[in-house]
């Protein structure tokens, strides 16, 4: 599979690495429809970010599937953990008639989630506009330039999306 990949400050590179795989028993290989730059991956490109050793993969806002989540739900031991990184774009069903008895952890992070069912139900009901705030929409093979986009000053970057072109957004043409 193609990903972009952090080698060092200033040397990046859209090239193959080799698809995910399970190492643990407790892990789980999501499938992903679309990825959002950061700017975090901005400080790691900068070599801002020392925890992050070349061969570092980006783009680590991803767009996974609610069926995800139910899997690692129905994976996780007695005793484990589920951390639920992000927001989920539709319903993902929590199973707690099985997951009871368990004793599992369940942990959300990286933005407060507490708002998440409000935005969701404006946005879908066009009283918060969504596609003013994607800026720039590029395919998954042009993710070099994406990042160019967003790190530059004067592109007016707010939200680049990497994927497929969703909720009116404008794509940016091919150079």
């Amino acid at each position: 599979m193609k990903s972009f990949v952090f080698h060092g400050p200033g040397q990046s590179a859209w090239e193959e690495v080799p698809d995910p795989g399970l190492k643990d028993p407790t892990d789980a290989v999501v499938r992903v429809d679309a990825v959002t730059i950061c700017r975090t991956d901005l400080h790691i490109l900068k070599g801002d970010v020392p925890e992050a050793p070349s061969g570092t993969v980006l783009g680590h806002e991803a767009v996974g599937v609610p069926e995800s989540f139910e899997t690692c739900t129905r994976m996780v031991r007695p005793g484990g953990r589920v951390a639920n990184g992000g927001v989920h774009g539709k319903p993902a069903t929590l199973h707690l008639e099985d997951l009871w008895i368990k004793n599992v952890t369940i942990t959300t992070g990286l933005v407060d989630t507490s708002s998440t069912p409000t935005l969701l139900r404006m946005a879908a009901s066009g009283r918060v506009p969504t596609a003013p705030l994607v800026t720039h929409t590029f395919p998954l093979d042009r993710m070099e330039e994406a990042y160019e986009v967003f790190a530059a000053a004067d592109t007016g970057a707010l939200k680049v999306v990497l994927g497929e072109q969703r909720h009116g957004e404008l794509a940016v043409p091919a150079a």
